[in-house]
Parts: structure tokens; sequence; C-alpha cells
């Protein structure tokens, strides 16, 4: 990993921050303030938000200071955590919650599905993207709506198609978060209205968020800034996605906010850079744009990469049967690199061969598999491939191998 990364760069800041704050604090609450300051800085930023230069808020050396309550970045691949304050704590998740629901819809549902829209999905309070009872929109489509404009209509709608009700699929959000190790995680609907059954916490979150980006289909969805639909009520016909991360950290590759009274300002950010993929959440923060940047900056520094396999390394070999060729050497088909922290990899491998394989083989093809692991979990994977070529014996050579095993020559 290029070692710039360890040294801190100013990062582009939005100067919306300190003027609208400034005004904010003579008429309302320091709560009211941040509140309203986050959804300003939501409706208001242009079209093409700019990549304005502003103050590294924390020296190299310092663990970041953040003003969630509860905070964590890990690097999404592993699980590792490289910073956290309180992570364990129960909170409310807020439209974080749709994190799960996008990972329950893609490994469910048939993305092309058309969907019909109840008239219980389309009365659904808090934020919406303006569904009607009767409209049939791509479950794909609703899975845009419902993670760039968070449409708490679109999570209903997701939840009784693939389920049948909302009970049903909040069932099996929380079975999924179980699954991946997020024990202190509980839903009970699909998009995080207040419920004081429906809880995480920042940890919980972010192993939700990094399980996310192993899934065909999830970076694409929350990553993308803008896309327009017809069925959209507007005369743009445009979604906006109001995670500001997208514009404002570079890198900045997904992934949901949320807020409500009881939660507070929530954000799950997420970054990649030279193929590492960090994820930050933050739960009731004064401050998450900040707050998430500081995590992002911090994550990064402690970073590097290893290669763990290099490409053409030979690990092992395997029989060859029906061949002049008595083994075959395999070898790694691509390299595999990955991050460690303080220059600990903690990584193991696990090679995977048959006792034989049958002739011919040319060399390139694939025989085997390379597994590496972290933690118990695996982490990455690469074919192994025969390194030289063994044909096939003639009938001749056939009957005379047989003889000579016959006679014990």
């Amino acid at each position: 990993m290029n070692r710039n990364h360890r040294t801190s760069k100013a990062r582009w800041r939005c100067w919306l921050l300190p003027a609208v704050s400034c005004l904010l604090v003579l008429s309302l609450t320091a709560g009211e303030a941040a509140a309203a300051l986050a959804d300003d800085i939501i409706r208001k930023a242009p079209q093409n938000t700019p990549k304005v230069e502003g103050l590294v808020l924390s020296p190299d050396d310092a663990l970041p200071r953040v003003t969630a309550r509860s905070a964590v970045v890990m690097e999404a691949r592993t699980g590792r955590v490289l910073y956290a304050r309180n992570m364990n704590e129960r909170r409310f998740p807020a439209s974080t919650t749709k994190i799960m629901t996008l990972i329950i819809a893609l490994e469910r549902g048939n993305l092309d599905d058309v969907v019909t829209v109840s008239a219980h999905a389309a009365g659904t309070e808090g934020s919406t993207i303006w569904l009607a009872p009767g409209d049939k929109i791509t479950l794909r489509e609703l899975l845009y709506g419902m993670m760039l404009h968070s449409g708490n209509d679109a999570t209903v709608a997701v939840a009784e198609h693939i389920a049948g009700s909302v009970d049903a699929f909040a069932r099996l959000m929380t079975a999924k978060a179980k699954e991946l190790g997020a024990t202190d995680t509980h839903f009970v609907n699909a998009n995080g209205l207040p419920d004081d059954a429906h809880y995480t916490t920042a940890h919980d979150m972010a192993l939700i968020a990094s399980y996310g980006y192993s899934l065909p289909g999830f970076e694409e969805i929350v990553s993308t800034k803008e896309i327009a639909f017809p069925w959209v009520k507007d005369e743009t016909h445009r979604l906006r996605n109001e995670n500001q991360m997208l514009w404002l950290y570079e890198g900045g590759n997904g992934v949901k906010t949320g807020y409500t009274e009881a939660a507070g300002r929530c954000l799950v950010s997420a970054a990649k850079r030279d193929g590492i993929q960090l994820v930050a959440v933050v739960l009731d923060s004064n401050w998450m744009w900040n707050d998430s940047i500081l995590l992002l900056d911090y994550g990064f520094r402690q970073i590097d990469t290893v290669t763990v396999v290099k490409a053409g390394t030979k690990v092992g070999s395997c029989a060859v049967s029906g061949s002049g060729t008595r083994r075959i050497e395999a070898q790694a088909a691509e390299s595999i690199v990955l991050p460690v922290v303080d220059g600990k990899s903690g990584y193991t491998q696990e090679v995977s061969l048959p006792k034989a394989v049958k002739a011919p083989i040319q060399a390139g093809d694939t025989v085997g598999t390379l597994h590496v692991y972290y933690g118990g979990k695996e982490v990455a994977a690469t074919d192994l491939v025969a390194a030289t070529s063994a044909q096939r014996r003639s009938f001749f050579l056939t009957v005379w191998h047989g003889l000579r095993q016959l006679l014990g020559m």
C-alpha cells in the first residue's frame, strides 16, 4: 500500500458546516442545531458537491476524537477493529437498518421481479419515495429508492414481496444478523422506525455492512450518487443519495444515513483504497460527517498490505493417473494481497488438492484451491493450477505399464 496514506492529508470539508451552524446556534439548542444542520446539508447540497480544503482535526498519532456516543472503524474483509468507542452498547439504528434489508433482498430476491406496491406499503410513515398503491416497480429499482432516498415505503414493499409480511421479513433480518456474529442486534421492521425491541450496536452494524460488500450488487447500489427512474414523482425523475460521504471522502463507496429523535444522527460510511475496504459506524453523533471522516482517516493510517500468496508460487503436488508423468506441481493462479496492522498478519493457509488427477492435464488447468483464513473465517482464495502438462499414455504404454506392475518390475 502507498505509505502516503500513513501521513495525514487535508480532507475535503463541507464549507456549509461552520457557516450554517453559527446561524443555527443562535436560535436552537445544541441538539436541535445538529439535527437541523445535517438535514440542511442533505437538502441543499449542490448537484456536484465541491471538494473544499479543510483542516485536519487530529494529528497522525492521535486517536480520533468523535462526538458519536458509539463508534467503530473496521477492515471489512477480516472484521478487524481499528478503533472503537462504546462499540458494544445497544442503540437504535434508525435507517441504517436498511443495510440489512438490502442484504436480505439481494440474497433472497430476484432483482428483475416486478413488485406491486400495497396500500400498507404506500402508507408507511417517515421518509418516502412517494409510492402509491398499485404501483408496479422492479425490486432492483425499489432497492435504489430505499438506499439512496431512504424510502420507508420501499422497505415495506420489499419486505412484503420477499417474505409476505414485515414481521416475517424482520425475523429473516435478525436470523441473518446472528449468522454474521451480530448477536446484539434485533430487528422488528425493515426501515428502522423507532421500537424498543429494534436495536443494534456499532460493532454489529459494521459486521453487517462489511458482509454486504461480499455480495454482488451491494456496492453498486450503495455507492451510486444519482439515478433516474420514470416512476420518480419529481420533474427530474432522479434520486440523489443522501450519503454525502460519496462526495466528501476520497474512495467513498457507501453506505447509509439514519436519523430519528430516539437514535440521533447515525451514519454507516465506507471507503475503498488500494484494495482495502473500510467501514465506519457512528451512532448518535452530533457531527456525523466529521466523525466519519476522522474514523476513516485513522483507519487508513493503521493499514498496510502484505502479499500472502504470490502468483506462480508452488504450494503442493498431486499424482496423475493415465500418464507417464507421475506427479504434477500445483501453483497459485493469482496473487493474494491482504491488509495488515502493525506488521502482524494473522493469516493461515489451507491447500485443497485431490490425491490424483486424470490425464491429460495442460499447464494452467485448475486442479485445486488455496484458501486463506483470518480468525477461522475465509477471507480470500485462489485457484491452484498445474505448473506443467501431463499427456495421456498411449494404448501400448498403458499395457506395458500394467505388465510391469503385474510382474513387479
